[in-house]
C-alpha cells in the first residue's frame, strides 16, 4: 500500500482524532485551563508516539510545556526538518455568538467546526498523520523528522526563547517548517516570506491628582484627556505618514521584485472594503493598500480610557487619561529602538500642565524575513505547486509568530510556513472552522516534502 492510499484509508479516523483534539479547551491566556494545557499536550505526545515518533516527552517551561519527539533513522546525509505548531488556542468568548459550542466539535459542509479547528490543532496533526502514512506503508522515512509543538504560542510565547536556548541541541535541524501557516484561499496557494514584529505600549497621560468639577475648574487647568488626543494626534500627519523621528530609520525599502509579487496577490480595495464595512481605504502615502498591510510598519491605537465612561453625563476634568498602543514592524527595525523612538516624541511633545509616561506592555517580536533564493522555501514553493495546480502567490503578513525570530536567532535557521488553513476561517473569532479537504491535501503536501527533500 502506498503511504497516500494509506491516508485514504484511514482518513475517517484520522478525522475523529481531530475531533478528541478540538475537544480539549487549551485555552492558554486563561489561568482555569493551565491543566487542559497540559492534557492537550498529554495528547499530542502520544499521538507522536502512536505515529511512530521517538523520545516523544512532554517538557516543561516556566509556563506552559512544550512537546518534542524524533525520527532520526535516515542517515546523517539526508536532511533533518523541525516542524513547528502549537497546540493552544485562544479563548471562545462571546460564546452566545457560537452556532455550536466551540469545544464540542461538528463536522457540517465538510468543515470542521470549533475553536483551533483551524488555528492550529488541524495543521499541527496534518505532518503527524504525513509522517506516519509514510513510517507505516515503507518502514522508513527518507529524511530525518523532528516534532516541536508548543502551549503558549496565543500569548506570545514567553517562555519559549530560553526553552529553544537551552535545548538547541535537540531542535539542531537543517529546515524548519511551520505547520501554523495560511493558505491564501480555497485552490489558491502562497508562501509567506515575512512576518511583522511587534511593540506594545501605553501612553498615560496625568494632571490634577482627582478628577475635577469640569465647571469649577475647566478653562483654568489643562485637561489629560484632551493633551492626550493631542499627543495622539502627532503621532501621524494627516496622510498617514508616522511621523515619529527615527521611526523609518531603519526598514528595508521594498525592491521592484517585493512590490511586483505584492501586486499579483489578488487582494482588490474593494475587497477589504467589503470585508471590514469601511468606506475608504488609508495610509501611508506612496505605497498601495496591500503593500501597507503586508510590508510597511504600522502605529495603530487599540484602546482609549479616561474619564466618565457611564450612562449619561457626568461633568468631570478627568485626572488621567491613557492610550494603548500597538507598532507592526518590519525588517529590520526592533521593537526597543521602535519604543524608545516613541517614548522621546512623547516627551518633547507633551503639552504643559500635564504629565506623559510611555509604559511597555507585554507583546514583542521581531519582525522575520525569509532572504531570497531560500532553499526550502524554494522547494515548499514546488510542492504546493504541484499540488495545487498553480504557482503560489509569494506574500508578506501583517501579524506576528514570536518563534519564528526565535528560532532563527538561536539555531540560525529560517522557517518556512507550510500550513493549510485560510484566513477566512474564523481564527480567534465565534465559529471557527477548518475544511476537511485542506486537512486531506496539507497531508499529501507533507508526504511529498518528505519524499522530495529525501531525494535531494
Amino acid at each position: 500500500m502506498s503511504w497516500e492510499a494509506y491516508l485514504d484509508r484511514n482518513q475517517p479516523r484520522f478525522v475523529e482524532e481531530l475531533l478528541d483534539f478540538v475537544r480539549i479547551p487549551s485555552v492558554s491566556a486563561k489561568p482555569e485551563n493551565i491543566p487542559d494545557v497540559q492534557r492537550a499536550g498529554e495528547w499530542v505526545a502520544a499521538r507522536l508516539t502512536a505515529a511512530g515518533a521517538e523520545r516523544a516527552e512532554v517538557l516543561p517551561t516556566a509556563g506552559h510545556p512544550v512537546v518534542c519527539a524524533e525520527w532520526l533513522h535516515a542517515g546523517p546525509d539526508k536532511p533533518t526538518l523541525l516542524i513547528y505548531g502549537h497546540f493552544d488556542v485562544q479563548p471562545a468568548e462571546p460564546f452566545d455568538l457560537w452556532t455550536t459550542p466551540p469545544f464540542q466539535p461538528e463536522i457540517r459542509e465538510g468543515r470542521v467546526w470549533g475553536r483551533g479547528a483551524s488555528d492550529d490543532k488541524g495543521g499541527m496533526l496534518i505532518p503527524i498523520l504525513a509522517f506516519e502514512a509514510m513510517l507505516r506503508t515503507t518502514g522508513r522515512l527518507p529524511v530525518n523528522v523532528k516534532f516541536f509543538f508548543e502551549g503558549q504560542e496565543e500569548i506570545g510565547s514567553p517562555d519559549l526563547p530560553p526553552f529553544v536556548a537551552t535545548n538547541a541541541d535537540r531542535l539542531q535541524a537543517d529546515m524548519i517548517f511551520s505547520a501554523d501557516g495560511l493558505q491564501w484561499a480555497p485552490g489558491q496557494p502562497q508562501i509567506v516570506e515575512a512576518l511583522k514584529g511587534l511593540v506594545s505600549l501605553e501612553i498615560v497621560v496625568k494632571g490634577p491628582r482627582s478628577d475635577q468639577h469640569s465647571g469649577m475648574v475647566g478653562g483654568g487647568i489643562a485637561n489629560p484627556a484632551l493633551a492626550l488626543a493631542q499627543i495622539l494626534a502627532g503621532l501621524r500627519n494627516a496622510d498617514g505618514l508616522i511621523t515619529v523621528e527615527g521611526f523609518y530609520d531603519d526598514v528595508i525599502p521594498l525592491s521592484d521584485e517585493v512590490r511586483a509579487a505584492i501586486d499579483r496577490v489578488p487582494f482588490p480595495d474593494a475587497e477589504l472594503l467589503a470585508d471590514t464595512g469601511a468606506t475608504t481605504t488609508w495610509g501611508e502615502p506612496g505605497y498601495t493598500t496591500k503593500e501597507r498591510i503586508f510590508a510597511r510598519p504600522t502605529l495603530d491605537i487599540n484602546g482609549l480610557t479616561s474619564g466618565w465612561q457611564g450612562a449619561g453625563t457626568k461633568t468631570v476634568l478627568p485626572a488621567t487619561a491613557s492610550a494603548k498602543i500597538t507598532c507592526r514592524l518590519v525588517a529590520a527595525q526592533s521593537p526597543e529602538a521602535i519604543f524608545e523612538a516613541i517614548r522621546a516624541h512623547v516627551e518633547k511633545h507633551c503639552p504643559p500642565g500635564v504629565t506623559a509616561e510611555v509604559l511597555r506592555n507585554p507583546g514583542r517580536a521581531d519582525p522575520f524575513l525569509v532572504p531570497s533564493g531560500h532553499n526550502a522555501t524554494a522547494v515548499a514553493s514546488q510542492i504546493l505547486q504541484e499540488v495545487y495546480g498553480r504557482a503560489p502567490y509569494r506574500t508578506r503578513v501583517g501579524g506576528s509568530i514570536p518563534v519564528m525570530t526565535t528560532l532563527l536567532e538561536t539555531l540560525g535557521v529560517h522557517a518556512v510556513m507550510f500550513g493549510f488553513s485560510h484566513g477566512d476561517e474564523n481564527l480567534h473569532a465565534p465559529n471557527e472552522f477548518f475544511r476537511l479537504d485542506a486537512f486531506r491535501l496539507g497531508q499529501t503536501a507533507y508526504g511529498r516534502l518528505f519524499e522530495r527533500l529525501g531525494a535531494d
